[in-house]
């Protein structure tokens, strides 16, 4: 999910395998009040500024005087914020109160962004400089963070800070305001400012709930600058006797309708009296209870009548800064729940005679829409017009206006307690550039030509899955990816057919997509995200995208044009279209766990606090590791999680779902999930990380963790499997310690569970799993409730893991190494899973040589794939492109059920069938589940030495073996003997099945054939064109025009109806699932 942002220092290991430790890069702010900084500095060769100042003002407005804040070597200076709407900022450098003046009325315009003007002071006369541009590139930039906190505890206090990675500061210095802790950041290009989290180290508290970002504009020219936090309060100052520090009342929040709580800085005294307001009418004190905590540093009030959310509370104390109130854990309180919940439709329901605007803010006192017009590119003007909302049912506001308002860009304006937030629609369907500004949209007109009819691959069962994990800028963006250059790193250049790596016959792009034979891409976070500046897309900038900021609206930074709401939409649908064109399902990486930012997400402005979960402190809860973590369980939250997933399946024809951070989600609103996407297409698959980025307020006992899957019941909702991950090539948390296929010893019973899907087997020692070699309890019903890979994009690659692992390895070795780790994935029952690249050996090395295990923000040269290593490792591409054949081919390695992998395949033992340890051996009875293969036996030999394993019949053929995978003949076993060599796989079938099942037998004219595609024909693996057997390609006017003659098409345009596809000499039946489009608001 960002840069990073920040992670308990117990658990830094475990935070950087999650991903989304990202923090944004700019804060997201109504882009009409975007901040302008002009920097007006003053030299005077004689160095006296005593008493000199500055007198500042925008046009027709009063004056004010600024301080000079820093001084270098090149004079002193102050920095004035405004924004371009003012026009321009007018001053004069004086001397106390007009004892003289420097200057006479300068102007500086707004319009050209964050200016500086030097004002030089000669002997006779005054110099004032044209302005230029701010600088903030530095060799080295210190920022110095001064705090203050009234009872002068620090001891439990750093500073975590950050432009890109972030780290921990303490504070070890101090001066007359307080505690200092020095952030230092070397070689400072292209930023906008620094990062500030008052924290507790181990993250279980934090000073203020927003994050702070101290603007490079208040460096001085040697990079240094000094900014003054008071506890509390979320300001940052410049002036150390700006800050008041008074006692103040810290927290005062409504946690039922009958009840308050608050917190104070500093101690009450015993006969400590309060003031309670309504609307500022003060209520009188025999209508509430107060109680004074022991600690004396919080209480709470009891009122005899009901609280009214929409009214303004506000809590006075002598001697203390009083406080409005916020919202705490009334919303976990069933009054709330019924009188708020609502059922019906939110967000701008669109028509073309009018548009009705609603909006679930049931804190607030007022809401209006603001409108801005149909120009996306002047995204930073003001609102054309401001038009009230009307209160309805449940906490609903809304507005309708007549006319077809499609391309109309709009914000809520929410009140509350008497402050006026600006808001993206939670629900826009369509937003503006960087997502600070929802759009109307009619839907219909952003579908591409032929969508009505768009085709979903066929999909059985989870099973049939082989699934294959990409970021869309990591795709296309390398020059060797063959993609046109102004598609790369787009989603019109994730789709582009035809393309090589220059010079060669190398397929690349979604061509080799289809060569390798995948079934299904897992798309990186392609919603709307918050780190990506996407007004500077001609600067490189990456992120994999785990800090969502609008849940229902594209990513802009991958379309040819992030200022028009409408283009992103049309070719987000182009490329899922041309995917299922290519037989190729999709899979979207979506983080409901959390969003990029916290108190100033468009959610904690629309309704402050009812999005978040929080601990017992009242703090926000960090089960992510990035600041927060959504309460599924509250109803209007579950109903925005639920409503999205299935607008995108609907709107989008997404064919999957993979959870981040699925662990912080409640299994009540994933079961939800799974039934309201039941009712749209039962193919559509599920799945998700079955743990959590941190410790979390929700209870275990309801959370959707991997031990908690048996709670799906028979649900297609699966997890990760990180046992078979950290059993094939070792923990991810000890990159130098090895697993089976690297060196390590005694993970035979962990591989076994991998094998059987995460389920119950009696052939599996279930006290001997994993690193630990401890009790692990099957956790999957059945095998389609598990994802079995060795790589994702979190940690080290499995090319680098293995490096690391073994650095005396030579390649060949650690290509063995890599295939025998595919071909545990490929022949274990479950989902099969693996990271882009994987299959030529993708490397990720940083500048200084090392390799990059957390690469959310790294740039291109890390992320890229390198397309050139798949022909300088093309046989481990063959390898891997012939497990996935086989693997589709045979549904003996895709069983559906438990009960299946139970009665069909049997491990074979050490002692009885093969001598040694790192052996792990089975068989499989193909046609007992519907495999033309009667007998197939797999081995793993994981040692340095041959092993001689007895099988259980005579007569086997080799289809896999250290070099090759696939269907062919590769040898034959005359008996029951199999010496298999060191550090290597084999798959073998029974001769006699084998030869039976590779006779061309075609089915008579009423036969459905095999559902399976795996009886009676032969695939030519040499044939790069059948390698995806659902592959299906159509000519429209939006794709390539590649129409293979041996492909015959049909198609109803209605649900269910089956396709017949000629391919070669043989017939195969394939259902298809044609996506109708449904009936909008």
């Amino acid at each position: 999910m960002k840069k990073i942002k920040h992670w308990s220092a117990l658990i830094v290991a475990v935070i950087l395998m999650f991903t989304m430790m990202q923090i944004p890069l700019f804060t997201a702010s109504a882009a009409s009040d975007a901040t302008v900084y002009v920097k007006i500095r003053y030299n005077r060769p004689d160095g006296d500024y005593s008493n000199w100042n500055l007198w500042v003002w925008e046009t027709g407005k009063d004056g004010k005087q600024v301080d000079f804040m820093g001084k270098d070597d090149d004079g002193v200076f102050a920095v004035v914020e405004s924004t371009e709407e003012a026009g321009e900022i007018n001053f004069i450098v004086r001397k106390g109160d007009w004892e003289a003046k420097a200057t006479s009325d300068e102007k500086v315009s707004l319009s050209n962004g964050d200016q500086e003007v030097v004002v030089t002071q000669g002997d006779a006369s005054v110099t004032v400089s044209e302005p230029k541009a701010i600088n903030r590139d530095f060799d080295n930039v210190k920022l110095n963070i001064h705090y203050y906190r009234f009872g002068q505890d620090y001891d439990e206090w750093d500073v975590w800070s950050w432009i890109d990675d972030g780290k921990g500061v303490a504070f070890t210095d101090e001066d007359d305001y307080g505690k200092i802790a020095t952030a230092s950041f070397d070689n400072v290009k292209d930023a906008e400012s620094i990062g500030v989290i008052i924290r507790k180290p181990d993250w279980s508290a934090k000073d203020c709930d927003i994050d702070r970002f101290v603007n490079l504009a208040y460096a001085n020219n040697n990079g240094e600058i000094n900014a003054y936090f008071l506890q509390g309060d979320e300001n940052i100052y410049y002036y150390p006797d700006e800050p008041i520090k008074q006692p103040a009342i810290s927290s005062f929040k409504i946690d039922s309708l009958n009840d308050f709580s608050f917190k104070v800085n500093a101690k009450l005294a015993d006969d400590t009296k309060v003031v309670l307001k309504e609307d500022n009418k003060v209520i009188d004190e025999s209508k509430y209870k107060l109680t004074i905590n022991d600690n004396k540093l919080s209480g709470k009030i009891k009122t005899d009548s009901k609280i009214d959310i929409n009214k303004t509370y506000t809590l006075e104390i002598k001697g203390y800064t009083s406080a409005i109130s916020s919202f705490g854990k009334i919303y976990e309180t069933e009054d709330f729940a019924k009188l708020y919940t609502y059922d019906g439709d939110l967000g701008a329901l669109y028509s073309k005679d009018k548009t009705k605007f609603v909006l679930w803010a049931p804190t607030a006192s007022k809401v209006q829409v603001a409108f801005y017009g149909t120009n996306g590119k002047d995204y930073t003007c003001a609102a054309k017009k401001t038009v009230d909302m009307v209160q309805g049912d449940n906490g609903t506001w809304s507005l309708e206006q007549s006319g077809d308002l499609n391309g109309t860009y709009y914000n809520y304006l929410v009140t509350i307690n008497g402050k006026t937030n600006e808001v993206t629609d939670p629900y826009a369907k369509a937003v503006g550039v960087n997502g600070n500004r929802g759009m109307v949209v009619d839907l219909d007109s952003t579908d591409p030509e032929g969508w009505d009819t768009d085709t979903k691959p066929e999909l059985k069962d989870a099973t049939d899955s082989v699934i294959y994990e990409i970021h869309i800028r990591d795709f296309s963006i390398s020059e060797d990816s063959g993609v046109s250059v102004e598609y790369r790193g787009k989603y019109n250049g994730f789709w582009e057919e035809g393309t090589k790596v220059p010079g060669t016959d190398i397929k690349t792009g979604i061509d080799h997509l289809k060569e390798l034979g995948v079934t299904t891409v897992h798309l990186l976070p392609t919603f709307d995200q918050r780190s990506i500046d996407e007004t500077k897309l001609d600067k490189a900038q990456f992120n994999w995208g785990y800090d969502p900021q609008n849940y229902n609206a594209v990513e802009g930074s991958y379309s040819s044009d992030p200022y028009t709401a409408e283009v992103r939409i049309t070719e987000f649908k182009e490329m899922v279209q041309a995917l299922h064109k290519a037989g190729i399902r999709v899979v979207m990486d979506v983080v409901y766990n959390h969003t990029g930012s916290t108190a100033d997400s468009l959610f904690n402005l629309a309704v402050p606090d009812y999005y978040y979960r929080q601990d017992a402190e009242g703090n926000f809860s960090n089960g992510s590791g990035c600041g927060n973590e959504l309460a599924s369980e509250r109803s209007m939250v579950r109903k925005m999680i639920v409503e999205s997933v299935v607008y995108w399946a609907e709107e989008y024809h997404i064919d999957g779902f993979r959870f981040d951070l699925m662990g912080l989600h409640d299994i009540t609103t994933m079961k939800e999930i799974r039934t309201e996407l039941d009712k749209i297409d039962k193919t559509i698959i599920m799945y998700g990380e079955g743990w959590t980025g941190g410790t979390s307020s929700l209870s275990s006992s309801e959370a959707a963790l991997k031990a908690n899957v048996p709670l799906f019941g028979e649900m297609q909702i699966a997890a990760f499997s990180d046992d078979i991950r950290d059993g094939i090539k070792g923990h991810v948390f000890t990159n130098t310690e090895p697993a089976f296929v690297n060196g390590g010893d005694d993970f035979e019973e962990t591989i076994k569970f991998g094998i059987v899907g995460s389920t119950k087997h009696d052939g599996i020692d279930y006290s001997n799993i994993g690193r630990d070699h401890t009790q692990v309890d099957p956790w999957a019903n059945e095998p389609y409730q598990t994802v079995n890979y060795a790589s994702a994009h979190d940690n080290l690659t499995l090319w680098d893991r293995l490096q690391t692992t073994n650095p005396d390895a030579t390649d060949e070795e650690l290509q063995a190494m890599n295939k025998m780790s595919a071909a545990i994935v490929y022949t274990s029952q479950g989902i099969p899973f693996m990271q882009a690249g994987e299959e030529f050996a993708r490397t990720k090395v940083k500048e200084d040589g090392t390799f990059d295990e957390n690469s959310y923000s790294s740039p291109d040269s890390v992320n890229q794939l390198d397309w050139s290593r798949k022909g300088e490792y093309s046989d481990l591409f063959n390898y891997y492109k012939g497990l996935i054949e086989l693997r589709k081919s045979h549904k003996a390695f895709r069983m559906n059920s438990t009960e299946d992998i139970q009665n069909n395949l049997t491990f074979l033992t050490e002692g009885t069938d093969f001598t040694g340890k790192n052996v792990v051996a089975y068989t499989l009875k193909g046609t007992s589940v519907g495999d033309s293969w009667e007998n197939i036996a797999v081995v793993f030999n994981a040692n340095e030495e041959d092993v001689e394993v007895t099988l259980p019949t005579d007569d086997w053929t080799v289809v896999v073996d250290g070099a090759k995978a696939g269907v062919e003949e590769l040898a034959k076993i005359t008996g029951n003997k199999v010496t298999v060599p060191a550090g290597t796989s084999y798959v073998l079938v029974d001769t006699k099945s084998y030869e039976a099942s590779n006779v061309v037998v075609p089915p008579a004219d009423n036969e459905e054939g095999n559902d399976d595609n795996n009886g009676g024909t032969k695939t030519d693996t040499n044939t790069e064109e059948t390698t995806n057997s659902n592959t299906e390609e159509v000519t429209n006017s939006n794709i390539n025009n590649k129409k293979p003659s041996n492909t015959i098409l049909t198609k109803t345009g209605s649900v269910g109806t089956t396709a017949v596809i000629a391919v070669g000499m043989g017939l195969v039946l394939v259902g298809t699932l044609v996506i109708r489009k449904r009936q909008r608001n």
